[in-house]
């Protein structure tokens, strides 16, 4: 076992631009701010979800360039998932925002979901549990 059972989660997001991120995940997805440190770092909070934010940059942390001279970039297909209690007017009030997702609503064995994409393309699980 590693280390000690905390009652939080953190999930790291790469992001192009920390500060457009925060915007996003604040006035959409109802997070909040624990911190931000530095240009190029935040973390925010929703129940025991923490999400640090990480912009690629030289000052270390999440967002350097790695000993192999890999860079972190944000995007791909990895998410965490926001419960919802009505998958459909959440996505309508989101779209009505400006808000873009990758494709529509599909129905699944346990729920109902789709994908949002934050401003840095990183993807956003919106799920509605079956009764």
């Amino acid at each position: 076992m590693v280390g000690e059972p905390v009652d939080t989660v953190l999930v790291r997001y790469i992001v192009h631009d920390v500060d457009t991120a925060l915007a996003f995940y604040i006035a959409h997805l109802g997070f909040r701010v624990l911190m931000h440190p530095a240009p190029t770092f935040a973390i925010l909070a929703r129940g025991p979800l923490r999400l640090a934010l990480s912009q690629p940059s030289s000052q270390g942390g999440g967002g350097q360039t790695l000993s192999d001279g890999r860079t972190p970039e944000p995007g791909g297909w990895n998410r965490f998932s926001l419960l919802v209690t009505d998958l459909e007017t959440t996505v309508t009030q989101l779209r009505e925002a400006g808000l873009t997702f990758r494709g529509d609503i599909v129905d699944g064995v346990a729920g109902r979901q789709i994908l949002l994409d934050d401003p840095s393309g990183n993807p956003v699980e919106l799920f509605e549990p079956k009764r």
